[in-house]
Formats: C-alpha cells, structure tokens, sequence
C-alpha cells in the first residue's frame, strides 16, 4: 500500500513539473519577451490617417509628411551632444529632460525624442544620423487642411499622455491620438492599425538584419476614409457672415438629420493646432476666457429659447385640446396673470389674437394663457408640468440628443421635481411657472436642440438624430441615426402652426428673411440675458435667435442661429439664417446689400462693454 501511495506521489510531482515546465516554455511568452528585449528591436510602422471629406466629396483633410526623431535610452552611448542639439535646435539641459522622460518611460523601448522636426532639419540630420546611437528618425503624418473653417468639427490630434495609454494599451508613448470633435469621435477608423517590423541586433546592439525572416512582422491596416455631412462651402460661409459676432448655428437636413453646418465663433484656423507650435497655440486659444474659441456654442452654449419656444407651447396646447385654431384671447400691450404681475407685449392694445396671428406677431399674451391652460387643465399642477414637460422633451430638448461629437450640453426642461424643491410646501401653480409660456422661464437649450426641435416642426412629428457622419470607407453609419424618432403631436396639429411660420415671414416679424421663389417658414426670437458685473445682476443686450426652415413643402434644410446680444430677432438672426437657407437651395445668394451688411456687420463694441464692466440697458 505504501509503494503504491508512493509511486502516486512521485507520478501527480512529475506531472506538476511538466505542467509547469510547459505552461513557462510554451504558453507564458513573459520570459520570451524579456530576452527579446535584449536581442531583437520592434519598429512600428504607421499608416496614413484617414482622409476627411464633405457631403460634395470636396476633401477637407488630409495628410502631410512629418519626422520624429526617436530614442532607446538603453543604446545611446558616448555622442557629441554639442553638435546633436544644434541640429536639433534645443539646448543642452532640453537634451538632458527629454533622455531622463524616455528613460523613465523605458531604457529599452523606442520613444519620442523630438516631435515632427521638418523637412529642411530631417534632411540635415538624416546625413549624420550615424554618428548619433541610440537614436534613429521615423517618418510619420500630420494633418493637412484645406480650409480653415470646421475647427469645432473636425477636432485636432496630438500625443497621447498617460491617461490615454491607461485607457487604451493599444497606444505608446509619443503616438498621435484624436482630441475632440471627429477626429476623436472616430479615431479608430481615422487611424487604422499600426504595423510592426521585428530587427535582430548583436551584442553590441547594432542591427543585423530581419527578425527570423519577417516571419512575425504584420504590416499596418490602412485607414479608413470618412464622409461627413457637412457642406463645407456653407459652413465657410455661415463663418463668414458671423463674423465679429458671438454665436452658434446649425442647419440640419430634416429628412435625414445630417447637419448641413455647425458654427461657432469665434472659431479658430484649425491648421494652428498642427506642427511644433501646436501645444503654444493650444494654450493661448484655452486661456482665451473672453472670445472662448474652444468652446462650442452650437453644442455647448445654453440659452433661454425666447419665441421660437412659443410655437412648441402652441403645439402642445393644440394636442392637450385646451386651444383650437379658432381659440382668441385678447391683448392689452401684455397682461396681468396676477393681480400684481404684469407680462409685456408689443401687441396694440386690445388687439384679439388668435393662433395664426399670435405666432406671427409673437404675441406673449396668447402663449402664456395656452401654456397656462395646459398646466390646470389637470387635477394638480404636478401632473400638469409632468405631462408639459413629456411634450417639450419628446422634441429631443433637456438631452444630448445622441449626436456623434464628443462635447455638448444637455440644457434643461423643468418638471414638477424642480418647482416642487424650489416651493417645498408645494404652493406654486400654473401661473407661477408662467415664463415657461414665452420661453423665458427655467427652459434652457443649445442651438442643435432648437434645430433639431425646427426639424420635427419640419417633418411633422418626427426627427432623425443629428448625426456629422454620412459615409465611412468599408463600414455602415450607426443604425440609430436610420430610425424616425417620433414626437408626442398628432401630425395634424403641425398644420395651423406651419402656417403661421410661413406668416412670420410673409406678414410678420421676420419679413426681412424673404427670398424670392422659397416658401421659408420661420421664427423670430429675443431672449433676455443677464450677467453678474461688480457683483450685481444686471440685464445686457438681448440674445437674437431665429428658427427656420425651407421650402415649406418637402423641406430640404431647416436652421437655429442664435447671435449673442444681437438685440432682436429679425436684426441678425434672421437675415443670416435666411442667406444661408438661400445660399444652400439656390447656391447662389441674390440679395448682396443684405449680405453686404451682414459681412461688415460687428457686434464688439457690445461685448466690449462686457469686458469693460460698463452698466448698459437691453435698448441701449
């Protein structure tokens, strides 16, 4: 019994032995790697990032030839730092940083030394390279653009850091990455799949041909090129025409939800953000706290909506059934919802409004009372603003919206929580939300979510979510931006409010965005802004916004443009909406004074009243 238990023993140790012996020679490569470390070098090899076009296929990105100057720490030996420097432009102590990061990064793989030197200075070091071991010089690509518009868009691409390496053990130290925008939205199929070239060395660390032949070498996967929906020919001229203005428009393609253009300006030349000065112009654009050129106003901007809100209330009115086309209320230069809160408006007084002519005279009278009757048509005023505020966001408002960039801002659609904090013993009502009627309240939005909203209009119910992208080599668009999102109207209430859109323009109060041939559907919009100075709330120039879209029958572009302190609606908003829906269904532009005035147009002695603190009034 105790040989047997014996010879056991001997036979479960020996196959523990061999287990282990197998697991360490033959599935765990970590000691294999480790002695490759020593004797064999890995190169990568680095495709061409993808090429970026616009819906016309006109190509806005490309990609330009750059050299980084490589190191292994562990191989550098006795050099003339002197004469290295010099051909490097940096200075001693610089040399001295960037062999200490390497080091620490790794003694034995390859990193940046020196970022994308150019061709003149590659040329001059590529000739004495040899006297340099340790360091060796890799061709890589940079951006190249075409047009210096769509920064906001397009993003820019830089080094990855840490984080970045964390996150993905794809990337090494000194890899370019996707920041922002497209580039970051899409970076993998932008930046393909790095190949790898395996180098035996010697004992003396000098190269001595191919590793095993090759055998275990994998060559780059190409990039893939990608469509946008942009038109860049419009997005120029939008960037154009908002020039020495503050501000955020989108135009969006209702029947498919592809954005037309995104603006925000100030913007900036997204060439700035390529190159050795990359990092310097990125600093200055960041600290850049009074034009804000990285921030995105079309994404990221949150303002009160103004009129434009007015129709949405319309149409929810419409469909709670508590206003008909026919329903009237009456005017008196305003009106007093409470016996001591008086709401104004332009109106004449006593003027009786019904829906067509309130929306096309934007009457706050009569939005406020159809806003109110939604709200106490039920039990309780939480059940009331619970079911407002389930209208307003099926429109897409108070969310991302699931566009495919990487920034934005959600904005904000109260609902009966909200006002149940801010009163905690629940004494607020319809009346006490009132603003929400003209949308001046708690409502806040981005200019995409008031296009978006003007698609829906547009469609008659329904939106596609915005989406910047429309073809990608070799692959299918996400299949969300395929689906309809439908609203909570009835299409039939979408009538009697097209209509009064239509009005708007025809009789009135964006008659200035009249273009010959084209049935444009639109609406005005003032927002009250306030800003804290010295302290103190104060009141500043209106925000101008306009909706709109076009033709009205089988709408092919519909638009939010929102010009910060612009005074009113139809000053700037509307004639720069209106050249650009011209510009994009005629190609061509027929009013030239127009556009002569909103070319030369400037709002910078407003904001410099800002920037100066100087106390002003909204008429001023």
């Amino acid at each position: 019994m105790r040989n047997k238990l014996f010879v056991f023993l001997i036979v479960v140790m020996g196959v523990i032995i061999i287990s282990r012996l197998f697991y360490l020679q033959i599935i765990d490569t970590r000691f294999e790697d480790l002695s490759k470390k020593n004797s064999v070098l890995a190169l990568y090899e680095y495709p061409e990032r993808g090429y970026i076009f616009d819906r016309n296929k006109k190509l806005i990105v490309a990609n330009q030839p750059t050299y980084d100057v490589m190191v292994i720490p562990k191989n550098v030996s006795e050099i003339d730092t002197s004469e290295f420097c010099k051909l490097l432009k940096i200075n001693q102590n610089k040399f001295n940083t960037l062999l200490e990061k390497a080091t620490s990064y790794s003694p034995r793989l390859p990193s940046v030394f020196v970022a994308q030197i150019s061709k003149i200075d590659y040329a001059k070091l590529q000739e004495k390279m040899w006297k340099f071991k340790g360091f060796y010089i890799q061709r890589r690509s940079l951006r190249k653009y075409y047009y210096e518009s769509a920064s906001n868009v397009l993003g820019y691409i830089s080094e990855v850091n840490d984080n970045d390496i964390k996150k993905d053990p794809y990337y090494q130290s000194g890899e370019l990455i996707g920041r922002q925008g497209i580039e970051k939205s899409y970076e993998k199929e932008l930046r393909g799949n790095r190949g790898i070239n395996y180098f035996q060395k010697d004992n003396f660390n000098r190269i001595i041909g191919s590793y095993k032949d090759g055998v275990f070498d994998e060559k780059p996967k190409r990039a893939n090129d990608i469509v946008l929906t942009l038109d860049i020919e419009l997005q120029q001229y939008g960037e154009s025409l908002m020039n020495g203005k503050r501000g955020g428009i989108v135009a969006i393609e209702p029947e498919s939800g592809e954005v037309l253009a995104l603006i925000s300006t100030p913007g900036y030349n997204p060439s700035l953000l390529v190159g050795r000065k990359r990092s310097e112009n990125f600093t200055k654009l960041y600290y850049d706290s009074i034009s804000k050129p990285l921030f995105d106003r079309g994404l990221q901007g949150q303002y009160p909506p103004g009129s434009p809100f007015k129709i949405l209330n319309g149409l929810i009115a419409l469909q709670e059934n508590v206003i008909t086309e026919r329903t009237s209320f009456t005017c008196y230069e305003g009106h007093y919802y409470t016996r001591s809160s008086f709401m104004k408006c332009h109106c004449d007084w006593g003027t009786k409004n019904v829906l067509n002519r309130s929306i096309y005279n934007s009457c706050n009278t009569y939005f406020a009372n159809a806003y109110r009757r939604t709200i106490e048509k039920y039990q309780s005023p939480e059940e009331g603003l619970t079911q407002w505020s389930n209208h307003v966001k099926s429109f897409g408002l108070g969310n991302y919206l699931g566009y495919d960039l990487p920034v934005g801002k959600k904005g904000y659609v109260p609902d009966a929580s909200f006002y149940n904090r801010w009163y905690p013993n629940r004494a607020w009502q319809g009346v006490t939300t009132i603003s929400n009627g003209i949308g001046q309240g708690e409502v806040l939005t981005t200019p995409i979510q008031l296009a978006n909203m003007t698609a829906a209009i547009a469609n008659r119910g329904y939106y596609y979510k915005p989406h910047f992208i429309k073809e990608i080599q070799a692959k299918s668009i996400d299949s969300m931006y395929l689906i309809p999102n439908h609203t909570t109207i009835a299409p039939k209430h979408f009538t009697p409010i097209i209509q009064g859109m239509s009005d708007v323009i025809q009789k009135g109060t964006a008659r200035i965005a009249r273009i010959k041939g084209i049935d444009v559907c639109g609406k005005t919009g003032t927002a009250e802004n306030f800003t804290i100075i010295d302290e103190k709330r104060q009141q500043l120039t209106d925000h101008s916004i306009f909706i709109a879209f076009a033709p009205k029958k089988n709408p092919k572009i519909a638009i939010a443009v929102f010009v910060e302190n612009g005074y009113w609606g139809n000053r700037w908003a509307a004639p720069i909406a209106s050249l650009l829906i011209e510009k994009y269904i005629n190609k061509e532009v027929s009013r030239p004074y127009l556009e002569k005035r909103m070319l030369e147009g400037t709002l910078e002695e407003e904001y410099n009243k800002i920037i100066s603190g100087k106390p002003f009034t909204i008429n001023e």
